[in-house]
């Protein structure tokens, strides 16, 4: 679920980030009776300090994080190095990229302690337990408010309103092939149009001038119009893929803060996605890896989440900030697609995808 936080360099966030500090081969010489325990993780990772450093006190482990990129390159760097991996936890795999890390053999199995209070519906692999749902968001086109209104346009509410005339020139994207909300808007529409009709809505999408860049803090930061840091570069696209609770990170961000979100939610262009974490094949310190599975699905951190990374807890009884509730509510009825479609399909879809639109 890369790129959707809302980093420090843009809005200013006072949000606890952990980057790496020393070579892989450390946390690899220590054992499993080492006290660190090593995350790895795409660059969007965050909490709150209170709440890692009380892990850290009870558990008795440190926490050493390393930062590998978007989800996908993390992904593929993780399973590059699976023999010999960088850390102990991955996090960050969604479900649009989770068959290729389980068919590679990325993760070993675990049931975390807490995971009988996971919501059903995001639960996965409970046969072999080899990953633990974490957090789940909506991949959604977000709108700009004022321009809509100053223009006097009904801002989109539907995947069809998309190809209308109406919104020509109006639409930016992330590239499907590497970013992941780019790639969950891709899937998005194949499960509305199905498998033989999301080329010609995307043919359709592209003559009605999309415009694509490679990866979300681009779109939403450089060329959305109703971002904080769109505004600062004078972007003209009111309309971009991002997430449900883009708007909520608007207006907590913002200074002085607006009584309304300054951008809305098209729900009916909404993809459900799921994140991930499981313990790496091959760790080194297996029980640090184990304890730190647990406090994922604790409360305290659950709760913690979402004004730090933007997502929703998995955790039935979690709580969710006013904030998300009020500026940012989850998709009533969002487009989602089975992981095993998913895996049968992506990389066949993500090629006919560069071919239709990048060619």
């Amino acid at each position: 679920m890369n790129n959707k936080k809302f980093l420090a360099a843009v809005v200013g966030l006072g949000m606890v980030t952990l980057s790496a500090c020393g070579s892989s081969s450390s946390s690899a010489s220590e054992g499993n009776g080492s006290k660190t325990v090593t995350l790895v993780s795409h660059d969007s990772w965050a909490v709150s300090k209170n709440v890692l450093a009380d892990f850290e006190k009870k558990s008795g482990y440190k926490v050493k994080v390393l930062e590998d990129g978007d989800a996908g390159q993390a992904v593929n760097k993780a399973i590059l190095t699976k023999d010999n991996p960088q850390g102990d936890v991955f996090f960050g795999v969604d479900n649009t990229l989770l068959s290729r890390a389980l068919d590679n053999g990325l993760f070993q199995s675990y049931e975390a302690k807490g995971a009988d209070g996971i919501k059903a519906e995001y639960r996965v692999d409970q046969d072999k337990h080899r990953v633990t749902p974490i957090d789940t968001g909506d991949i959604c086109v977000n709108y700009d408010k004022a321009w809509f209104s100053e223009h006097k346009l009904a801002p989109p509410t539907s995947y069809d309103d998309l190809i209308k005339p109406a919104y020509k020139n109006l639409l930016v994207t992330e590239n499907a092939a590497t970013s992941s909300p780019g790639l969950g808007f891709l899937l998005g529409s194949a499960a509305k149009y199905g498998d033989d009709s999301w080329q010609d809505y995307w043919k359709k999408l592209k003559a009605n001038g999309l415009k694509v860049v490679d990866g979300w803090e681009q779109a939403y930061n450089e060329e959305f119009s109703g971002s904080a840091g769109g505004k600062k570069a004078k972007a003209d696209r009111p309309l971009v893929v991002s997430y449900a609770s883009s708007p909520p990170a608007e207006v907590i961000y913002a200074d002085p803060k607006p009584t309304t979100a300054p951008t809305g939610v098209a729900q009916g262009t909404c993809f459900r996605q799921i994140e991930y974490a499981g313990l790496l094949s091959n760790a080194k310190n297996t029980k640090g890896g184990k304890a730190f599975l647990d406090f994922l699905l604790t409360k305290e951190f659950q709760q913690d989440m979402p004004l730090n990374m933007f997502v929703y807890p998995v955790v039935e009884g979690a709580r969710v900030p006013a904030e998300f509730t009020q500026y940012g509510p989850q998709a009533k009825d969002p487009e989602t697609m089975d992981p095993a479609k998913i895996a049968d399909n992506r990389d066949d879809w993500v090629k006919s995808w560069t071919s239709l639109v990048l060619k």
